[in-house]
């Protein structure tokens, strides 16, 4: 008899069970320490650059709430729900980390528009690029 092929990957069942614990949470949660929480977990270069999207969100666009959604740093809109997030490149074993979207961003630009980049240092560029989609995304 064939072996049964897992159909998520360990890292993907971990962050199903993050939602889990964050659903649970529900509003007793305190989103910054989660957060917080989130990124102490990670190594350090990507709690480095963690931190530093924290500061360049809330300085972009203060009235979004700090939180983790799938167990990832994310910022939530008035409603609770995930705006924008942060993808550690270590979450899932991927070769770089990603800074996205959801689809509550009013990030709409005609016909098609990016939703996420890749991320492998953050430099001044970058943040002011990220800065200004933030505040966009926000309203």
């Amino acid at each position: 008899m064939p072996a049964k092929k897992q159909i998520l990957s360990p890292e993907e069942l971990e962050a199903l069970q993050d939602t889990k614990r964050e659903r649970k949470k529900g509003g007793k949660a305190d989103g910054l320490a989660d957060l917080h929480a989130a990124l102490a977990k990670l190594p350090p270069a990507e709690k480095a650059m963690g931190e530093r999207l924290h500061e360049i969100v809330m300085a972009a666009a203060p009235g979004l709430a700090p939180k983790t959604w799938y167990g990832m740093p994310a910022w939530a809109d008035t409603d609770g729900k995930a705006l924008c997030f942060y993808k550690p490149a270590g979450k899932f074993k991927e070769r770089y980390s990603t800074f996205g979207f959801n689809t509550n961003a009013a990030l709409d630009d005609g016909n098609m528009w990016v939703t996420s980049f890749a991320l492998v240092k953050l430099a001044a560029p970058e943040e002011k690029t990220l800065a200004a989609l933030v505040r966009k995304a926000a309203g």
